[in-house]
């Protein structure tokens, strides 16, 4: 690669310094990290993203929240002001009139994306409730800030409300029949924000 600089200006860095008319011409090779630090970044800009995706189905009739496996991502913060931004789009169905899931969002083994509690209503995300042959997708867009530099996870639970299965990526009766049933495909996507 050629470089030539031409005219008035100053080039410093630890090795070199080119000041007044400088004229470089010839083979001219950077090695090292010419990188910009994360530090150094304005308020705003994203320093990482970390997506996984969950192409296989999962069932649960659990009622207390489950992790569902292989939907979970984690990043680890370059600093403690930094947020993180996480996006997800999962489908899921049941298969009862008088049941339904719960989808909750979860940053290690916190709860960080509810409602408020009312009564004896269970405060979640997502509230799941489709036919048998059918999946919803449910989505959603979360700004985190966890406050550390350590691994963090964030994961999405699932729980039946009275005992019928729940399911991922399938439907609840998941059939042969190719002009009901299918399968899809889930993801969860997180960003770290400087701060």
């Amino acid at each position: 690669m050629a470089l030539v600089l031409n005219g008035s200006g100053t080039i410093q860095s630890d090795d070199i310094t080119l000041s007044g008319n400088a004229n470089v011409t010839g083979a001219f090779a950077v090695t090292g990290d010419m990188g910009i630090a994360a530090a150094d970044l304005p308020t705003g800009s994203v320093l990482q993203v970390l997506q996984t995706t969950k192409t296989d189905s999962f069932s649960t009739t659990s009622t207390s929240y489950v992790d569902i496996t292989g939907l979970s991502v984690s990043i680890t913060p370059s600093s403690t002001s930094s947020k993180i931004l996480v996006f997800y789009d999962v489908n899921a169905s049941e298969g009862t009139n008088v049941s339904h899931g719960y989808l909750t969002l979860v940053r290690n083994s916190t709860e960080i994306f509810k409602a408020d509690a009312a009564s004896n209503r269970t405060p979640a995300t997502h509230v799941i409730n489709t036919a048998t042959q059918s999946q919803y997708t449910y989505s959603a867009t979360y700004l985190d800030s966890p406050n550390t530099t350590s691994a963090t996870t964030y994961k999405l639970q699932l729980k039946s409300s009275t005992g019928p299965a729940i399911t991922i990526n399938r439907s609840v009766r998941d059939t042969d029949l190719a002009a009901y049933d299918g399968r899809t495909v889930s993801s969860i996507t997180v960003m770290e924000i400087a701060g």
